[in-house]
């Protein structure tokens, strides 16, 4: 996920990794290991990494088409022919890249998704300059260090070796690196541009992406978190209007009082609880790792039937309270036109992430009863995106467990719902069933993406590439 209203509840990796907030975590007490030194594919990945870091990809002053050339440069020196190798930039500085690493076409293809463009970072706010990779106290620190910048190099660098192995994939392996993902749902171009667009070139079996990731409790491998399902995503306008007048003369009709009236109706509102399998798998499988009360409440959900007590406990936690239901929220609000002046209109932005398995119209229709009156208007700004949950079967989620076991014995696999969203739902609407899986592991309570100083341990961060060599290399052969 968009900007900071876009992804607000997204900053998927960050949003699903509180999900964890398992008997209230804290931060790693022990200190982030880095490597001693690099093999030669460790210091490729690592220079594609920065490079890819420094090229500024925001959507003010960024070019999402440099960052584009730069990884097909690297592709090309890996062994690929340029013409495995398709830029398209529907705008300036907004390209995205498409590789076809082609396969004996035994196989149906798998798809490899990672978007290279990010959020704005301010200098000023940050303690170093977001857009040069800091490598300091065990961490890499950076805008993009994890969204998606940490994935997007990874892939590049596992593909290009396996280029350079010699690997016959037994499937075509197409790796889209695109833009404006993080605008959300800006249609004009990236993944959604690319599937509607371009979609002989998209089209593959399954696919990885973001969403998901692995979970550190102390300092140690707890969780691998596979996204399976994520929210769909809309904007309603709440506006109140009156003809204003001068300040010196107040009337009972100011529209800052009516909509402050509806914003606090719509705060204290839960949209019904509904819940999913992967919800109930997702809390199942996680109350082994919680305990006490917690985890009794967390098997509770995980059956299907837990009493009110159960869900009012758990909603307490905002991470949880959005895996029960839809949450629709006032994000921004603009009034008056005058400090001396009575306002003539008042108007309030609501983000709503939906379930994927609610009804949108339902959803719009208790929106309205609960805000609008004859003073309120409502009006949605775009209809969300419908995005079926991806199955829970088939060899990708196999392999996903058993590289997981050989890497970090003990950590269970555990499917999840992004409250936020990624572009997987385009994928997924499209027909691709796709996967969020990393192997990045991040403490729940230092997780940055989208926030200040960006990081990830750098130990960590090797290892998420190791993992996604292996499931590639498995998923393709």
């Amino acid at each position: 996920m968009r900007m900071q209203t876009f992804r607000a509840a997204k900053s998927v990796l960050a949003v699903s990794l509180a999900l964890c907030g398992i008997c209230g975590m804290t931060a790693a007490s022990a200190q982030p290991q880095t490597p001693q030194s690099l093999t030669p594919q460790q210091q490729r990945f690592h220079d594609i990494y920065k490079e890819l870091i420094e090229i500024n990809t925001t959507h003010s002053v960024g070019d999402n088409t440099a960052a584009a050339r730069a990884m097909e440069k690297r592709l090309i020196e890996a062994g690929f022919a340029p013409g495995d190798i398709q830029i398209f930039e529907p705008f300036p500085k907004k390209g995205n890249m498409v590789l076809r690493f082609k396969g004996d076409g035994s196989k149906k293809p798998l798809l490899l998704l990672a978007h290279i463009d990010v959020v704005e970072a301010r200098r000023e706010d940050w303690k170093t300059d977001p857009f040069k990779l800091q490598e300091t106290g065990g961490y890499f620190t950076a805008r993009g260090a994890i969204d998606d910048k940490a994935m997007a190099a990874a892939l590049v660098s596992v593909v290009g070796q396996l280029k350079q192995e010699g690997f016959r994939p037994k499937r075509d392996v197409i790796l889209a690196l695109t833009a404006d993902e993080e605008r959300g749902d800006a249609l004009s171009n990236g993944a959604f541009w690319l599937i509607n667009n371009k979609p002989e070139l998209l089209q593959a079996e399954f696919g990885i992406n973001e969403g998901g990731g692995g979970e550190l409790r102390g300092g140690k491998p707890n969780l691998h978190r596979m996204q399976v399902a994520e929210k769909m995503y809309t904007t309603y306008m709440l506006e109140a209007r009156d003809v204003g007048g001068h300040s010196s003369v107040p009337t009972k009709t100011n529209p800052i009082y009516a909509l402050s009236a509806a914003l606090e109706r719509l705060g204290n509102y839960s949209f019904p609880v509904k819940l999913a399998d992967v919800t109930k798998t997702y809390f199942a499988r996680s109350a082994p790792f919680a305990t006490g009360q917690l985890a009794e409440d967390m098997r509770a959900v995980g059956s299907g039937n837990p009493d009110a007590s159960v869900i009012e406990r758990m909603s307490a936690n905002p991470a949880y309270n959005a895996q029960f239901r839809t949450t629709c929220v006032a994000t921004m609000v603009q009034a008056g036109h005058a400090e001396n002046a009575l306002p003539q209109s008042a108007k309030a932005t609501v983000n709503c992430r939906i379930l994927p398995h609610d009804d949108p119209d339902e959803v719009e229709r208790q929106l309205t009863q609960v805000v609008g009156n004859d003073k309120i208007a409502v009006r949605n700004m775009g209809k969300p995106l419908r995005s079926p949950a991806s199955p829970l079967n088939g060899d990708l989620v196999k392999t996903v467990e058993s590289i997981t076991q050989q890497m970090w014995p003990g950590v269970p696999v555990i499917p999840a719902m992004s409250t936020g969203a990624t572009d997987s739902r385009f994928m997924r609407n499209a027909g691709i069933p796709m996967y969020g899986v990393s192997g990045l592991f991040v403490e729940p309570s230092d997780a940055r993406s989208h926030g200040l100083d960006e990081r990830i341990e750098i130990q960590r961060l090797y290892d998420g590439r190791e993992f996604l060599y292996r499931l590639v290399s498995e998923l393709a052969k």
